[in-house]
């Protein structure tokens, strides 16, 4: 019998001979069995090491030869163990395969079953994920992580959503998306550090359909950007390789990656990226003083060995299983005609279509609450989306319509809302360079870099002091990013009214011609 005990070391004893196949077998080339062998008699010290192709008949007798007279035995004794031999690999090779091409799935038991039912059936679902996200260990951060657990339970879904996090080095970008993806089954989920030019290529066609694409900085896969662009919005990828069958005959062949994914992944240059971001969320990672109170507490709770450990595995555990629970399903919006982006968003062909599935990804969510209907024509089992779920949508996306809408990347929009907010406290109008640096301990090159910026957009001016010849800045408006995201909200809520009047019984009586009818006294 075979004894795979040992990775790299399998055995197969007879009566008459031990042998051992050290470095175990490949499973990449069916077309060949090559291993290194250790052949020799029990108890015996008299060792052969041979390499042979074990489907290469003329370096299969030159073995059997060799073991006969190194180890005085007859041919037929040895020739019949390596044929025994090759088909015990054979098997076990197969049973590799079919371990290799399946992929391990946890099964839930009854009890977690119904406890992620149980919460996906409850009332407020998002805030009691929210909730239960913070007990996992993901600290601060309410909305960025709600949309982030959001963005990657749509993977499941025929339109993913994706994301990127940005903000400066060291404020914990990596750490959010790593904490977040921990809600996410394995099985569910591929993250990668650093990508060859070629790699989504070479994935099995179906492998990484409906899987949460970890990178952990953009910088290590800029060789793929490209490549995954396509696979986001075509959902596939194709490459034409030329490929020597096992004649040698030259051959053409398509390598094809089915979709669709979401992709998730962090960087520090927003601008660089900019083809990657029109596709994706943009997450801003809070840089303000509170949370990095909020952070350090929790570091030196950590130190202290005061955190519940078993409280947020079983947060986690959770919401892993709230993901195996979620089925595939088809969503549709109700209202969809009548939500309309504000018209200073940039990009709204893009947006718009990432608001709408943002939408439906809420819906998917909480596919549980949602009565199961049958298309009459195509027989497609599907779930509406409710008032409810725009209206939390809207509460949660605005921050990232706002950001659409803004004329200057993220950072130098950071640095402008701590000026102003440096300028209202200290009750004035102006300001230096040298000021800044000093107050708000901002590098010279960095400062310069914002101040270009904001210049060439019109958000500062400068001008000339009266009585010396230096000059100095001041900001235009001080209130012009709260009166866009007076605009904002003001357009989304424009949208919920419309809903309310054409879903309203007076309306829908108008619309089928009939008299409303009046109550009796």
């Amino acid at each position: 019998m075979l004894n795979t005990s040992n990775p790299n070391n399998y055995e197969y004893t007879t009566k008459h001979l031990e042998l051992h196949i050290l470095g175990g077998i490949k499973t990449n080339k069916l077309e060949t069995l090559r291993i290194t062998l250790s052949v020799q008699k029990p108890k015996s010290h008299n060792v052969l090491r041979h390499s042979v192709d074990l489907y290469n008949d003329n370096q299969v007798e030159k073995l059997v030869r060799k073991i006969a007279e190194r180890l005085e035995l007859g041919t037929s004794v040895a020739r019949r163990t390596l044929q025994d031999l090759t088909k015990e690999l054979e098997n076990y090779r197969f049973v590799l395969l079919e371990q290799q091409a399946t992929p391990t799935y946890k099964e839930l038991t009854a009890t977690e079953l119904r406890a992620a039912e149980a919460f996906l059936k409850k009332k407020d679902l998002l805030n009691r994920t929210n909730e239960l996200i913070g007990k996992s260990g993901v600290i601060g951060e309410v909305d960025n992580r709600l949309l982030m657990y959001l963005i990657f339970t749509s993977r499941k879904t025929n339109n993913p959503l994706h994301c990127i996090s940005l903000g400066s080095s060291g404020v914990g970008k990596t750490h959010l998306q790593s904490k977040v993806a921990e809600l996410i089954p394995e099985e569910d989920k591929v993250e990668i550090t650093v990508l060859s030019a070629n790699a989504f290529y070479y994935f099995n066609r179906t492998e990484l359909q409906h899987k949460l694409i970890l990178i952990e900085d953009l910088d290590g896969a800029e060789s793929v950007l490209y490549p995954l662009r396509e696979l986001q919005s075509k959902k596939r990828i194709t490459k034409t390789v030329v490929h020597k069958d096992t004649k040698g005959t030259t051959k053409t062949i398509h390598l094809t990656v089915e979709g669709p994914v979401s992709v998730a992944g962090c960087t520090t240059q927003e601008s660089i990226y900019e083809d990657n971001s029109n596709r994706s969320f943009l997450l801003y990672i809070d840089e303000s003083h509170e949370q990095d109170s909020r952070i350090m507490q929790y570091q030196r709770l950590a130190s202290a060995g005061k955190l519940d450990k078993q409280a947020q595995m079983d947060a986690l555990q959770l919401l892993q299983n709230v993901q195996r629970c979620l089925k595939t399903v088809t969503v549709i919006n109700p209202y969809a005609e009548y939500l309309e982006l504000p018209l200073s968003v940039f990009k709204p062909r893009r947006t718009n279509s990432h608001y709408l599935q943002f939408i439906e990804a809420i819906t998917f969510y909480k596919q549980y609450q949602r009565e199961q209907k049958v298309n009459e024509d195509t027989g497609e089992v599907y779930i509406e989306t409710t008032f409810e779920d725009i209206q939390e949508a809207n509460e949660l996306i605005i921050d990232v319509l706002l950001r659409k809408s803004d004329t200057i990347n993220g950072a130098t929009r950071n640095h402008l809302e701590n000026l102003k907010a440096y300028l209202k406290e200290n009750n004035q109008a102006t300001f230096t360079n040298a000021e800044i640096r000093r107050n708000l301990r901002v590098k010279e090159t960095t400062l310069r870099r914002y101040n270009k910026q904001l210049l060439e957009e019109g958000y500062i001016r400068r001008i000339k002091k009266d009585k010396v010849k230096s000059y100095c800045f001041e900001v235009i408006d001080l209130e012009e990013y709260e009166t866009l995201k007076a605009q904002i909200d003001e357009a989304l809520n424009t949208c919920l009214h419309r809903i309310e009047v054409a879903t309203s019984p007076v309306t829908r009586h108008q619309q089928n011609g009939e008299p409303k009818k009046k109550k009796a006294s």
